[in-house]
């Protein structure tokens, strides 16, 4: 049936998108895009369809007769993440860091500025800085009013955008082991690291997206479903809608030590950084027994060292929680694991929906739906130049359909650079690696499967539709803008002309934006660089 009507492997992406935006119900609509792509696997049999409903499950945990400990170690790092934010919350760390926070950031612009600040420096890996950089700015958002979808918008475009562009991340390494052989069969004679550099030159859509992070918040600039979400939060102070699931929300009813200290947040913090990244350098160099930094990052176990952060941070947090805690009777044995406990529970929703999403990605796979959008591409017989706007559509809407950028680079970087290398266009090749590049990026950026995007919201603490919804406007203007932009290339075989292209018509729509629509803060009140209620005057 698959073979005869290869389209029908869209089904099951489709379904699971459109339900989780009809309903906004993430988990059961995940659920009928892993029930709908087992039939079709299975060919309707009642029967194979429930074994490969809970393969898709048990391949999470136990592949190959061992652990499969990167989803493992995954899902730990997150329920610690949990545990470590409800220590510092409980000892009083996150209110002190946010009062602290106000006396110095005294305006929404700044508090704003911060999780994108954060986002760019800490670009190493995009799942720990979608998660860390959300804890971190969460106290500062709330206390001026930004709304949880704000702040999940910035750190979602600062995460894979970001890493994307840089060859010393885990992004950078993987792609550039897809690149080597692509290079080595092309007649450009330079290396892979330089294909590298010159592909994140033609990824419009990344330095697209990132720069857009930072107009908006210049320019106080909210389109759609997002003015919603910033008037409530201006206007009632709250950066969420009431009865929203919200996943890494902590339950209101767990104490909170009332004489804190900002270095109940701050020391754990860098001790979860540092830690991640000495554990990055470890498993990196004991991996290839090299302390060259991209053999590092291209050997190292991600997960293994977010678990090494992870587990320091968490212990840097218990040890503050202990130390001001312990003369107050309300802090004993049983509070201590009635916070263990609430960690545990306000990261249950994003290991569903994750763990959800994973089985879904993996019957897709199975299903060969990036295959047939690959095989599109291949069967094109358009002039080589165009091939570069074409890649970044197929691949924008392999990465959203399927909820991974990184099989989306796997599959149609050797493909798109395969084409390029039988036509003898070698200029083309940095130009169509790039837009693969960007095209995988932006589709896994709007897609509401995509494990990046739960994991955003999972750190900012925000709904995960409501995210998707949120962000999609400045999504569809950067993607737009980055079409437009391969369009221009194609047309003029420059990549310089057209990046100004794209940064020109995202400018120009940011600011149009601006002058049709009052910003949300300035509608309540003109005084914008006011203090929030409690902050310094």
């Amino acid at each position: 049936m698959l073979e005869a009507a290869p389209w029908l492997t869209l089904i099951p992406p489709v379904v699971a998108i459109v339900l989780a935006i009809i309903t906004k119900k993430v988990i059961p609509s995940l659920g009928a895009g892993v029930v709908a792509a087992a039939l079709l696997i299975a060919g309707f049999a009642p029967v194979e369809t429930l074994r490969l409903i809970w393969e898709s499950f048990a391949v999470l945990f136990w592949d190959d007769g061992a652990l499969n400990t990167w989803y493992i170690y995954i899902l730990l790092f997150i329920v610690l993440l949990g545990v470590f934010a409800a220590f510092i919350m409980m000892s009083g760390g996150t209110k002190a860091f946010a009062d602290w926070a106000v006396q110095r950031i005294r305006t929404r612009r700044g508090g704003q500025i911060l999780p994108a600040v954060l986002g760019i420096v800490i670009f190493i890996d995009d799942y720990f800085n979608a998660l860390a950089v959300g804890q971190i700015s969460r106290p500062v958002t709330d206390a001026h009013r930004v709304s949880r979808a704000k702040l999940a918008y910035i750190v979602d475009s600062t995460s894979a955008p970001v890493a994307v562009l840089a060859p010393f991340s885990s992004w950078g390494a993987y792609i550039i082991g897809i690149l080597a052989p692509i290079v080595a069969a092309s007649t450009l004679g330079i290396s892979t690291v330089e294909a590298f550099l010159g592909a994140a030159a033609s990824n419009y859509y990344a330095i697209a997206a990132a720069l857009a992070v930072w107009l908006v918040i210049l320019f106080r600039t909210d389109l759609g479903a997002m003015r919603r979400e910033e008037r409530r939060a201006v206007v009632e102070g709250r950066p969420f809608a009431e009865g929203e699931v919200v996943p890494g929300q902590l339950s209101e009813d767990l104490p909170v030590h009332e004489a804190g200290a900002k270095r109940a947040v701050i020391i754990p913090f860098v001790a979860l950084v540092l830690g991640v990244l000495v554990g990055i350098v470890w498993t990196g160099v004991t991996a290839s027994g090299s302390w060259g930094p991209v053999d590092i990052l291209a050997s190292t176990d991600t997960s293994l060292a977010l678990i090494f952060g992870g587990v320091v941070g968490l212990a840097c947090a218990i040890y503050y929680y202990a130390r001001y805690t312990a003369a107050s009777p309300v802090f004993g044995w049983r509070t201590f694991g009635r916070g263990w406990l609430g960690g545990v529970k306000s990261m249950l929703p994003a290991i569903g929906i994750l763990v959800l999403a994973w089985m879904l990605g993996g019957l897709i796979d199975q299903l060969g739906t990036g295959e047939y959008l690959g095989q599109l591409v291949e069967s094109s017989n358009l002039a080589p130049a165009w091939l570069v706007p074409i890649v970044f559509i197929v691949a924008a809407a392999m990465a959203f359909s399927t909820g991974t950028s990184w099989g989306s680079f796997g599959l149609l970087l050797p493909i798109a650079g395969g084409i390029i290398n039988a036509v003898d266009a070698p200029e083309l090749l940095m130009p169509v690696f790039g837009a693969v590049l960007a095209g995988a990026v932006a589709g896994d950026h709007s897609s509401p499967i995509s494990d990046t995007t739960i994991l955003s919201a999972t750190g900012a603490g925000c709904n995960v539709i409501t995210h998707v919804i949120t962000q999609l406007p400045m999504v569809g203007i950067a993607g737009g803008s980055a079409l437009i932009g391969y369009i221009v290339l194609s047309a003029t075989q420059q990549v310089w002309i057209g990046l100004v292209a794209t940064l020109a018509v995202l400018s120009v729509c940011v600011v149009v934006a601006r002058v049709a629509l009052r910003p949300v803060d300035a509608e309540v009140t003109p005084d914008v660089d006011a203090p929030p209620a409690g902050g310094a005057a």
